[in-house]
């Protein structure tokens, strides 16, 4: 045999021998989005599998792939308000995994729904309840930004320590009981009542005031007349509208002419 023929030999045996090592040696494919937790006999290992493929040795390892995307949750909850009112809430929470963190949430908690179910429904719960009570019913209408943003904060540094991240969170909805909604619509009623009131008393006291400034109008007017209207001026009034006839005042005996100015003085007397 020459040796040729046996270098051809010895090299159809190693690639079937590659071949057959790479069909019976056993691989994992962790999908984009997920990180694979791997195992050895059970045992939680350090290394964090990223995407792609990645040799296991059969018996001695398992793979436990978790999504590292962002999830969405809802949760309704309950709270009381700081003027002791029962209020209810819709929470909605975007949260993923941190990657880099997959073992150690694994080992801890468990896969996504034991992290549901242990971590994210008591924390939102608890976390709501203690931001809801430094807040009165009005100021969880008024001041919804603020509540936000303090349930937001709260639960983003709870979550952190089970290596889970905050994404997003709404309250969706927030509605209180059926007592406390009709309580604010009395009361809206009664200050719609007051104002209205009110309205009605200053009208009826602007009314009143301009009569009264009239009424003082015309006697500060009477009072500029009389102290205008001297004898002199309404014998001149007299004599300017007079038209030539002599008014005559009949006696017994005989007519006498009337005095003019006479009459005027007796007349302001």
């Amino acid at each position: 045999m020459n040796k040729n023929g046996a270098f051809n030999r010895v090299s159809k045996l190693t690639l079937l021998l590659l071949f057959l090592i790479i069909i019976f040696t056993p691989f994992t494919i962790i999908d984009a989005g997920h990180r694979g937790v791997l195992m050895q006999f059970g045992q939680v290992q350090e290394q964090v599998l990223e995407e792609g493929i990645h040799p296991i040795i059969p018996i001695v390892n398992t793979v436990k792939k978790l999504s590292v995307r962002v999830q969405k949750h809802e949760i309704s909850a309950e709270a009381s308000s700081k003027d002791l009112q029962d209020v209810f809430a819709d929470v909605a929470i975007n949260w993923h995994i941190i990657p880099e963190q997959a073992n150690a949430i694994f080992q801890e908690i468990g896969d996504e729904q034991a992290v549901v179910d242990r971590i994210l429904n008591p924390a939102v719960e608890e976390v709501l309840k203690a931001v809801i009570a430094k807040y009165t019913a009005e100021e969880i209408i008024t001041e919804r930004e603020e509540v936000k943003g303090g349930v937001d904060n709260l639960l983003t540094a709870r979550l952190t320590n089970y290596h889970i991240a905050v994404d997003d969170i709404s309250l969706v909805h927030i509605h209180f009981s059926e007592r406390f909604r009709e309580a604010v619509e009395a009361k809206q009623i009664a200050e719609q009542e007051a104002k209205r009131a009110v309205f009605l008393a200053q009208k009826a006291s602007r009314k009143a005031e301009a009569k009264v400034n009239l009424a003082k109008g015309e006697a500060q007017v009477q009072t500029l007349l009389r102290e205008s209207l001297t004898p002199e001026i309404l014998l001149k009034q007299a004599i300017d509208k007079w038209n030539g006839d002599l008014p005559v005042i009949f006696g017994n005996d005989s007519g006498n002419l009337l005095d003019l100015r006479e009459f005027l003085i007796q007349t302001k007397k």
